[in-house]
């Protein structure tokens, strides 16, 4: 967690009702602490968010139109990087992991241009950015100018497909971070159609990678989760996102569909908002030390991950933390494993929140991920970065094999 990620008063206030109850909050959300004096943006996003956010989404179609809107979007534009057609010489596929990158900062910058090299070198197909794209608020437009600054810009060279989640601060407003404003996610959909390396269909989707002895079996598929209604920092206005609204219900279904009917070999979940972690924002259903009520606490995303999730995804992949964990299954997960991989841009307070069984963890520094994953393994090399030189150091590798197919 940074200095300026802002922690509600008490759970569950609307952002109006939040910054009535502590004006401050807007003067503190202008002055960031880790981004640089260049970066001019944030301020006028944290003092101008409401007003400049309700006139773009004005152009947005109304909720029930946008998912197809938004699969028109992504079918019409840029040409996209391809995907891979079948695992490596090695029967493995190799996948980039990283998340809450984009600072537009020196940091991401320097952590990016390492992971190109590692990606290079490892022959890496395809990427994955678990949330928080853009810095602190979220985008304005579907060409907002951060889109280059804070994605294309620093990973020109990774020339792969980027599987794309939303995280908090890509639907924020005024209060940044927040996740009271989910229809900016809407613009993230949108700038797919001019991006060759961002994939965002919409705003869960599916994506999968072929077996190399049946391509119409997967050997792995990917569900990208949406979890900003039922982890925001701030209560949804919005009934259509209400935690327990259309939307939350039409996601928790197409996931308990996809996952029980999935033939993939491993099924992956990607979702910004961990299920559980040591980090310093804690886990579902007591994220930033709040266990009461029905967004702040990300209660009804735990119920989401133990009732849907757990048992029959292989593994959750998740930002949220500026942390790197490998961390072991639980008796609630029942045999899923989550993997904590939120420090491209930004780093943790190096301190250790949680107690759960870890493999690996890192609370200090920045890096990221390889998974290599094959039809009887899957596993992860965590890398840390020398932010000064732009160098990467291998400071982890676990293997987990496949002894049994996920079960319900």
């Amino acid at each position: 967690m940074c200095d300026h990620d802002l922690i509600p008063p008490r759970p569950d206030l609307t952002d109006d009702q939040w910054t009535k109850l502590d004006p401050s909050v807007t003067r503190a959300a202008a002055l960031p602490t880790e981004l640089p004096a260049a970066t001019t943006g944030f301020s006028r996003r944290a003092v101008l968010g409401v007003a400049a956010a309700g006139a773009a989404l004005a152009v947005l179609p109304p909720a029930a139109g946008r998912a197809q809107a938004a699969e028109q979007a992504t079918t019409a534009g840029a040409a996209k990087f391809p995907f891979p057609s079948g695992p490596n010489s090695a029967g493995e596929y190799r996948v980039l992991i990283t998340g809450d990158a984009g600072t537009g900062a020196a940091e991401q910058y320097a952590v990016a241009a390492a992971a190109r090299k590692i990606c290079a070198a490892e022959g890496v197909g395809l990427a994955v950015g678990l949330g928080d794209n853009l810095y602190e608020n979220g985008p304005e437009s579907s060409d907002d100018s951060e889109f280059a600054t804070k994605f294309e810009t620093p990973n020109a060279g990774i020339d792969v497909p980027w599987l794309m989640v939303l995280g908090n601060h890509d639907c924020s407003g005024l209060i940044p971070g927040s996740g009271g404003m989910p229809e900016r996610g809407d613009f993230e959909v949108a700038y797919a159609a001019t991006s060759p390396r961002w994939y965002m269909p919409w705003r869960y989707y599916g994506a999968t990678l072929p077996s190399g002895a049946d391509p119409t079996v997967p050997l792995v598929e990917f569900f990208a989760m949406d979890t900003n209604p039922v982890a925001s920092m701030t209560a949804q206005i919005a009934p259509y996102y209400w935690w327990n609204g259309q939307y939350m219900r039409e996601q928790r279904a197409w996931l308990e569909k996809g996952l029980t009917t999935s033939r993939a070999t491993w099924k992956i979940v990607l979702g910004h908002h961990p299920y559980i972690n040591n980090g310093h924002h804690g886990s579902a259903g007591s994220f930033d030390g709040f266990t009461t009520g029905d967004y702040t606490s990300g209660i009804h995303l735990k119920e989401l991950y133990e009732e849907v999730i757990c048992g029959r995804a292989d593994l959750i992949l998740s930002g949220h933390d500026h942390t790197q964990q490998i961390l072991e299954p639980n008796t609630r997960s029942r045999g899923t494993r989550q993997i904590v991989c939120g420090a491209a841009g930004k780093a943790g307070d190096g301190q250790q929140h949680g107690s759960h069984p870890a493999r690996w963890q890192n609370f200090s520094q920045r890096g990221f991920m390889i998974m290599k994953v094959s039809a009887t393994a899957v596993g992860f090399d965590a890398y840390t970065v020398d932010v000064a030189t732009s160098t990467a150091h291998l400071a982890h590798s676990f293997t987990s094999t496949k002894t049994m197919p996920a079960t319900v």
